[in-house]
């Protein structure tokens, strides 16, 4: 008979949609997005309030924000290669989506580049790096809009049956 103890050991380790998943992809997607959607509020909010403290919490945000774009590019041009979508599908959406998901991984790398050299926030040319910053987000939410219609409108690493053709 198994122990209370064991079975709440058992549960915590048990991860049954990770077992049913394609690919590792969506566990990572949700970080770029929270990290540098919040370095950009971050950043903003740094300058207009011209706090130096603020200036550093969005530095290290974006920071983690291109980091974890590198691994989940890394995840998602490997799932790409693996799943299950009809060519329609890997035409009019996936193709779109890496597309847009790779420029947003080289900005984030190029603006954390660019608060590297000039840690924490640019002090020349800040009102450009703040609107590539809007512009990346923008960019990231397209994205990512591609990614969620690919999986939820055409079962894109699910279980159901494939190819669901593309249809607009």
């Amino acid at each position: 008979m198994e122990t209370h103890l064991l079975a709440a050991w058992r549960a915590l380790v048990d991860f049954p949609g990770l077992a049913a998943m394609q690919n590792i992809h969506p566990l990572f997607v949700h970080f770029p997005i929270a990290f540098l959607c919040a370095a950009a509020a971050l950043f903003w909010t740094a300058a207009l309030s011209h706090s130096e403290q603020l200036a550093w919490a969005a530095f290290w945000t974006l920071a983690a924000g291109a980091v974890a774009a590198t691994f989940t590019v890394w995840t998602g041009l490997e799932a790409g290669n693996s799943v299950m979508v009809a060519p329609s599908v890997r035409e009019h959406i996936l193709n779109y989506h890496r597309t847009l998901m790779l420029s947003v991984w080289a900005g984030s790398l190029a603006l954390c580049f660019w608060t590297l050299v000039a840690r924490p926030m640019p002090r020349r040319a800040r009102s450009l790096f703040l609107v590539l910053l809007v512009a990346l987000i923008v960019v990231l939410v397209h994205g990512a809009d591609y990614g969620g219609w690919m999986v939820f409108g055409y079962n894109a690493g699910g279980s159901l049956p494939q190819p669901i053709e593309f249809q607009q």
